[in-house]
């Protein structure tokens, strides 16, 4: 394999550059985009979330909550109070994937099998 010089290596990454990798690294995930569509109507609490997204372990979703605010996309406010009341909302950054979500769930809903459809692929009949 030849050796790339530093403006082909340039040109390799302009080449394979991909927007949906990007959009994919700050929203990818099972919790993520979850997480992102209950922040779309307005302010959670933790306790909140959890509630909403049961399945999800306290760990993943602090861990979730962290990335995505380091990516700019959920703001987490601390209020002065005892106890300590602490809220997630979208920034406006955020606020600019709540298109995308919605998208998603109209995908899910049109697309969604039936109860009988899901019983029978997950108990291996029919084919």
């Amino acid at each position: 394999m030849p050796k790339l010089v530093p403006s082909e290596v340039a040109m390799q990454e302009v080449l394979t550059f991909c927007p949906v990798d990007t959009t994919l690294a700050v929203i990818g995930g099972k919790w993520k985009p979850l997480i992102l569509y209950q922040l779309r109507s307005g302010p959670k609490r933790f306790n909140e979330l959890r509630r909403l997204l049961p399945t999800v372990t306290q760990r993943m979703l602090t861990a979730h909550l962290r990335e995505l605010e380091g990516d700019g996309i959920v703001h987490r406010e601390i209020f002065p109070v005892i106890p300590p009341r602490v809220e997630y909302t979208l920034t406006e950054r955020g606020q600019t994937l709540v298109p995308i979500l919605v998208a998603m769930a109209e995908w899910g809903t049109a697309h969604a099998a039936p109860p009988e459809e899901n019983s029978a692929a997950i108990g291996g009949e029919g084919g």
